[in-house]
């Protein structure tokens, strides 16, 4: 290891003695509404090196010698940008670049490439990573509406539990393992009830990159993915909105301008899912949620910008399991996440790149039923540092750190005895990435992680990451990517309620896990890109919540005499894991057809501590195949690009989205054998018992599913109006949540039935959607 740090040291060395001090950078701004444009594309004509803007839309090309350049900048969607520059010697050029739409339409679905090739953009996301723009994530049929986290569910390597959530597992990862990242600021719980709504308001956001593993050591903290979310700055030229209402929900966003200086924007969520269903469902819990974010951003100067946001959501469940008896035993469950973020972009020279940023973020839950009450907090307060310095072109470097304060609470009050863990808790990180393009064809990056958890014990880890990427030929690409991770905050699943948040204490070590991934990546045609990689993870330290903590010895009793419980000591139950897989993704991601076709095979095993007779087993989660079949067309230009015509801009137009799922059945736990006995003395009737077999020995039927939608969009001077129809499950296909065994005695016989609760029916929205 010192040997390639002395080697890098050396060759970095070499290249500044014979680097150029000329540059040009600047910010890539949408000409419309003022916001800067995320990965936009910066090159020379007839040149072989270029780069692209970062998440705040910034680019620099550095190492220039004096002469004269042509500077293209593309962006899928706009009209390349051409300029004639001329440098002169030591010049700091700074340009910032102004880009057209090329189809002056709001919201239009982007239909124009621009000038880079397929397998250069391919070449310059990082492994496992995905990016998806608000236009894609739209057209997406859905429930209620479109959807963040239902939208990469059809991703290669991502699943979810059921119908009914909207949680995202990766590669076998739990769903603890994914960090979620919104203008900075961490989010806990990113869904609402039932699954049909995420946190994340898809008219709100600017930009989505996930990166499914093998994640460079600027984030850190999870195991198994980053979802990071900008949202959008709001319109700095003029005043614009949306308005959207449904069945199930109604939603509105509106951006202006602040002066000559900035922006604001806004949304506004509220649903009334619980009184449209109650047409259908007799007994439906009293349920709705609202959320709202605000955003704020302020162009001091060139070098320095401010951005404030700030987001709110609260859900609220209650249901009376028997309405008509006043004795009826009620369920009462809300919760809610709060989150707030300034971000303070400097650019200390041209070279020097920096976000600052100060989040705060709070995630709570209260549930109650019977004599029980429960209630779960996670608040957290951070600092944050993310640098950028561009040595020369060869070398790169991003560095920043990361320190949080949280504060962790888990109270349980229940007939049994009281649970209270609470606890107060540091974290510290920091992090070193470096660039290095030994040739055109080659980019190499090594980085280094610190980690410092603080609670009643200290963790300190060292997380190395490299990856490398290689241009075969013009259309081919090779990547690879490997690391160590480590996880430090941890929730508990439990089924049917809240999960529970808690942390790394003397009891309970860090979970970690090691990532190998190698990628495949071939431009099959200038707007069609194939990619597949392969993957292992393993896993150490995974946590579940047991079902006999109290049995052990409390640490004290009430003044009623109640045990107290306030260590985790014996809460959880310990094991390891590991998880393999291939994936296949061909896109397009442009056009009037347009849309991704994914497979993926995959196996994850879990081995949990005095559990399933110590033998491996398959989470619930676990899926061997999913196939996912994405398609959107604006049908009127599909069929001139049939016959060979231009592309128009209609002001009457039919949309036509489709999204196909196929998967193996998830595992469940079968029953080996019954008996029946009376389970107290002297009980009249014999009772059914059931003995279970190995953990997730079987298998339900295969998972299946279509849905379709159709929009028709009228554009009006100055606003659009886009009528619509979703469709979900259009087949009715019943597919399998759970089993339950029954039985009940008749005539002194015992009768047992194996009954099955499927996931959602076919389920019709409709809505109209207003842009002004």
């Amino acid at each position: 290891m010192k040997r390639v740090i002395i080697i890098l040291l050396l060759i970095f060395s070499i290249s500044l003695l014979f680097a150029q001090n000329s540059s040009i950078s600047g910010f890539v701004i949408d000409s419309q509404n003022g916001e800067t444009l995320i990965g936009a594309n910066i090159y020379f004509e007839n040149a072989q090196f270029g780069t692209s803007t970062n998440t705040s839309g910034y680019y620099i090309i550095p190492d220039l010698a004096p002469g004269k350049y042509i500077l293209i900048c593309a962006y899928m969607g706009y009209k390349d940008y051409k300029k004639i520059i001329t440098l002169s010697l030591n010049q700091k050029l700074k340009l910032n670049i102004i880009l057209i739409p090329s189809l002056m339409e709001t919201e239009s679905i982007v239909v124009s490439d621009d000038s880079v090739r397929t397998s250069i953009k391919l070449f310059r996301q990082s492994i496992s990573k995905i990016s998806l723009s608000p236009t894609e994530i739209k057209q997406m049929p859905a429930v209620a509406e479109a959807d963040l986290l239902r939208t990469l569910q059809s991703l290669p390597g991502i699943l979810p539990i059921s119908d009914y959530s909207s949680e995202i597992y990766v590669r076998g990862g739990t769903s603890d393992q994914n960090l979620f990242l919104v203008d900075g600021a961490d989010v806990y719980n990113p869904e609402h009830a039932f699954g049909l709504f995420s946190t994340f308001n898809t008219d709100a956001i600017k930009n989505v990159e996930i990166s499914k593993g093998g994640f460079s050591a600027d984030y850190g903290g999870r195991l198994s993915s980053v979802l990071n979310i900008t949202n959008l700055d709001g319109n700095r030229k003029s005043f614009e909105g949306m308005a959207e209402i449904s069945l199930l929900s109604a939603k509105a966003t509106l951006q202006m301008p602040i002066g000559n200086f900035g922006s604001i924007s806004g949304s506004f969520r509220r649903t009334y899912l619980s009184e449209t269903a109650k047409i259908f469902i007799e007994k439906m819990p009293n349920y709705y949620f609202y959320d709202a974010n605000i955003k704020a951003f302020f162009d001091i100067n060139n070098d320095n910008k401010i951005s404030v946001s700030y987001y709110n959501s609260y859900d609220d469940l209650n249901y009376e399991f028997n309405s008509g008896n006043e004795d009826s035993p009620t369920l009462n469950y809300n919760w809610g996440n709060r989150s707030a973020s300034i971000r303070w972009t400097h650019i200390f020279n041209p070279k020097f790149f920096s976000n600052f940023y100060t989040t705060v973020s709070q995630y709570n839950s209260d549930f109650d039923i019977l004599d029980i009450n429960e209630q779960n907090e996670v608040y957290d307060i951070s600092f944050k540092g993310h640098f950028e310095y561009a040595l020369n072109r060869a070398f790169n470097t991003r560095f920043g750190f990361e320190y949080k304060i949280l504060d962790i609470n888990f109270t349980q009050d229940s007939p049994n005895g009281i649970i209270d863990i609470s606890g107060k808790h540091t974290y510290l990180a920091g992090h070193f990435s470096l660039l290095w393009h030994p040739s055109d064809k080659w980019e190499i990056e090594p980085g280094i992680r610190y980690n410092r958890f603080a609670n009643d014990k200290i963790f300190q880890d060292w997380a190395p990451r490299f990856s490398a990427k290689y241009r075969l030929s013009e259309t081919i690409n090779l990547k690879a990517s490997t690391g160590i991770f480590y996880q430090y905050l941890q929730k508990i699943p439990r089924p049917f309620f809240a999960d529970i948040w808690t942390a790394s204490d003397k009891n309970y070590d860090r979970s970690q896990s090691k990532h190998f991934i190698l990628g495949f990546q071939k431009e099959i045609a200038n707007n069609l890109g194939f990619e597949t990689e392969i993957y292992y993870k393993d896993y150490k330290n995974l946590y579940s919540l047991t079902n006999h903590f109290l049995d052990f010895q409390p640490q004290q009793y009430d003044p009623d005499g109640k045990p107290v419980y306030n260590s985790t000591a014996g809460l959880f139950n310990r094991g390891d894991g590991y998880s393999y897989g291939v994936e296949f993704l061909i896109r397009k991601n442009f056009g009037s057809i347009n849309g991704w076709v994914a497979y993926s095979m995959a196996e994850t095993e879990y081995l949990i501590d005095n559990i399933n007779h110590h033998k491996y087993f398959q989470p619930r989660h676990d899926r061997t195949h999913v196939v996912n079949f994405v398609f959107n067309m604006d049908i009127k230009n599909a069929l001139r690009e049939l016959r060979g015509d231009t592309y128009k801009i209609d002001k009457r137009k039919w949309r036509f989205g489709a999204n196909f799922i196929y998967s193996s059945g998830q595992p469940i736990t079968l029953t080996s054998s019954t008996y029946s006995g009376q389970s107290i003395p002297d009980q009249p009737y014999n009772q059914l018992f059931l003995y279970p077999t190995s953990i997730n020995n079987f298998r339900l039927p295969a998972y299946i599913r279509l849905d379709l939608s159709i929009t028709y969009e009228c554009q009006y001077d100055g606003w659009k109006m886009s009528p619509y129809l979703q469709i979900f499950n259009i087949g009715n296909r019943e597919n399998v949540w759970f089993i339950e065994y029954d039985s009940e005695v008749k005539d002194n016989k015992i009768i047992q039935t194996v009954t099955t609760t499927d996931m959602f029916p076919i389920l019709p929205t409709i809505g109209v959607r207003f842009n002004f």
